[in-house]
């Protein structure tokens, strides 16, 4: 399929007792080695909501949500950031916050990522590699 200068963000989180975890995974080596939430690409003919729905339950297996927070964040990165993307346009990046049951089992995607893990908001800011990431997730935990 072809992918749509458009990306998808969606920050994971649960509410465990009183402390809200958030989940992040970490890309294979040749994606980079770093940590992120689930991120990923809208298809042509697809939503913005039909991808994050798609890209969460692609890479964590997990698919019922309890509410989908939306404005999160947004912003926009040069073509060139994805190889995958022939446009030479500026990518848009969506930000939700997506909250689920602490029951929820995650099964990462291994042609993605190597690990996962589920980490309070001061961790998650430590692990997180990106300024826009960060962004997001402060925006999120002020929303929250």
């Amino acid at each position: 399929m072809v992918r749509q200068p458009i990306q998808v963000e969606g920050i994971v989180f649960r509410k465990n007792h009183n402390q809200t975890e958030f989940l992040l995974l970490k890309r294979l080596p040749t994606r980079g080695g770093f940590w992120q939430p689930v991120t990923g690409g809208v298809e042509e003919g697809e939503t913005i909501s039909e991808a994050l729905n798609r890209e969460i339950t692609e890479e964590t297996s997990i698919s019922k949500f309890i509410q989908i927070i939306e404005k999160v964040h947004y912003f926009e990165m040069p073509a060139k950031s994805i190889s995958r993307i022939k446009d030479s346009k500026p990518i848009k990046e969506y930000v939700y916050g997506v909250e689920v049951s602490t029951d929820q089992e995650v099964h990462i995607a291994a042609n993605e990522h190597t690990e996962f893990k589920w980490c309070c908001y001061e961790d998650a800011l430590k692990l997180l590699k990106w300024d826009s990431n960060k962004t997001a997730f402060k925006n999120l935990r002020d929303m929250l």
